[in-house]
């Protein structure tokens, strides 16, 4: 499988895209100063002033390196006409994301919030080529479940859940593990949308979440915090709501 190469001598440029690459547990090799490019490579990274130094066909020039490398990303996904994109989701503490095409993994971190899942298949599965997409979401956190598949639903053409028992590994990056077992997984096909309903113990989580937030300053009242739970919110939001006169809030 190629990898991603990098070429800059803008060392916060060279920082900032490396430093995103290792959380993302992405393959990349650093380019020596004369633009040679190894056969191990499929795209280089750089930064626009730059672009004239490397000699090779598939390159990124951008100058932020989040963009950078979504766009790289895209490229080694890109090139290939897939039947089906399977895309395996571990909700969690933190959630994991897997996105195979025809057995072959395309792309594989994680994220912060189970929103953000359909944030990476926006930018992702339009650079794919493929007649079918299957979202295969694990079963063990219900109300994280259910947001995932709320925000993915008009993405993707089908979704199943999957009894994730047994999927989740303890070293290394376990949610996007347990994604990549999940995605090869059979699970069962769901017909409508879930409506996420935090548990009494979730919201009274987020409630301790938000005096932590606040200083100790603010207790989120149960409605907000439910908000929260349900990925309605943010924390921050439901705070300066909460702080608001009444009389704007109404």
């Amino acid at each position: 499988m190629k990898v991603i190469g990098v070429f800059t001598e803008d060392f916060r440029f060279f920082y900032e895209v490396v430093r995103r690459l290792k959380a993302r547990g992405e393959e990349f090799i650093s380019l020596g100063k004369d633009g040679k490019v190894p056969a191990s490579v499929g795209v280089v990274i750089t930064t626009p002033k730059e672009r004239g130094a490397v000699e090779f066909e598939e390159v990124v020039a951008e100058e932020d390196p989040e963009r950078a490398i979504d766009l790289a990303r895209c490229v080694l996904a890109g090139g290939t006409k897939y039947r089906t994109i399977v895309i395996g989701v571990d909700p969690g503490s933190s959630t994991g994301i897997a996105v195979y095409g025809e057995g072959r993994l395309l792309a594989a971190e994680e994220v912060n919030s189970p929103e953000k899942v359909a944030q990476v298949l926006a930018k992702l599965l339009p650079c794919l080529d493929y007649s079918h997409s299957i979202a295969r979401v694990g079963h063990g956190d219900s109300t994280k479940r259910d947001r995932v598949i709320s925000s993915i639903w008009d993405k993707v053409d089908e979704v199943e859940v999957v009894d994730e028992t047994g999927t989740t590994k303890r070293s290394g990056r376990p949610d996007a593990e347990a994604a990549k077992r999940i995605a090869m997984a059979k699970g069962k096909k769901i017909t409508t949308v879930p409506e996420p309903l935090p548990t009494p113990g979730e919201v009274r989580d987020v409630q301790r979440l938000s005096r932590l937030a606040s200083g100790g300053q603010v207790t989120l009242p149960s409605g907000l915090a439910s908000s929260v739970a349900k990925g309605e919110m943010t924390m921050d939001q439901a705070l300066q709501s909460h702080r608001k006169p009444r009389r704007e809030r109404s």
